[in-house]
């Protein structure tokens, strides 16, 4: 059970999701939801947060789940919002976790909440663009991405037209998403009724400067990433871990974007070992 509360940032509204309060709990973890989705803790995150006894938090991205559109955001944004909802908690350290378009956002908050991020994790994340590699190598679909370098205006005429590619996902990905993730297409779902906002302004802040350095970030980070990934490719994570200070990377051979995600409960074992 969650309880679910808005919290004020200035003229924004954030809407947040909290497992509870108990006092026993061995880790606060802060959840980075990928691009599309509400914000909402999927099932299983709850699951193994329970089983761990760590307390989850999540929420909806400005333009996401009912949190006030901000757009021209950076990643480094996503800092401030996550400590003005962690201080509405009376949350001093937690751990980030994110996948997909939540990556960026967790190393966000590490780089620039050093001293209450105690650890993150990026499944599947998305690396700050540059041209040291080819970072569209390897997409299957990276139409919207590049529209997004052309600036937002370009990325919302894309989205007027833009049609989900099914080859982005691999056989385990589409396994994953019918059975144990079944409720990660479901929130999918649910966040079309919040217009497409939330994930241009994520597009466009992805191939943009992030507002912070990789090699800022002095809290430890577990990369996890599927080899065959074809919506993030495998070279997003190698190239971070060589910019990173205190990064390991879990390297999934058969897994896709999706199906990565059954490593979960293992990084949440990893977080609490540093917590």
């Amino acid at each position: 059970m969650t309880d679910e509360f808005d919290v004020r940032v200035g003229d924004r509204t954030l809407h947040a999701h909290d497992t509870g309060t108990d006092a026993a709990a061995r880790l606060a973890l802060v959840w980075h939801h990928g691009s599309p989705q509400t914000g909402a803790p999927l099932e299983p995150m709850l699951a193994a947060a329970a089983a761990r006894g760590i307390r989850l938090i999540s929420y909806g991205r400005p333009g996401y789940g009912g949190s006030t559109p901000r757009p021209g955001r950076d990643v480094a944004s996503s800092a401030g919002d996550v400590a003005a909802i962690a201080d509405a908690l009376g949350l001093e350290r937690f751990a980030v976790m994110g996948a997909s378009g939540g990556g960026p956002h967790a190393l966000a908050c590490a780089a620039l909440l050093p001293d209450r991020v105690v650890g993150a994790v990026t499944l599947a994340g998305i690396a700050p663009y540059t041209e040291e590699f080819d970072w569209f190598a390897g997409m299957a679909s990276p139409g919207a991405l590049r529209a997004a370098r052309e600036g937002r205006d370009a990325r919302a005429r894309f989205e007027e037209t833009d049609e989900f590619d099914p080859d982005q996902f691999l056989p385990a990905d589409w396994a994953a998403l019918e059975g144990p993730w079944a409720s990660l297409g479901a929130d999918v779902g649910r966040s079309e009724a919040y217009g497409p906002g939330g994930l241009i302004d994520d597009d466009v802040a992805f191939v943009s400067p992030w507002g912070f350095e990789l090699d800022a970030i002095t809290a430890p980070v577990l990369l996890v990433q599927g080899e065959h990934d074809r919506v993030v490719p495998a070279k997003h994570a190698s190239w971070m871990l060589s910019r990173l200070r205190r990064a390991q990377l879990w390297m999934r051979l058969d897994d896709g974007h999706v199906s990565v995600l059954d490593v979960v409960p293992d990084a949440m074992d990893w977080l609490v070992q540093r917590a």
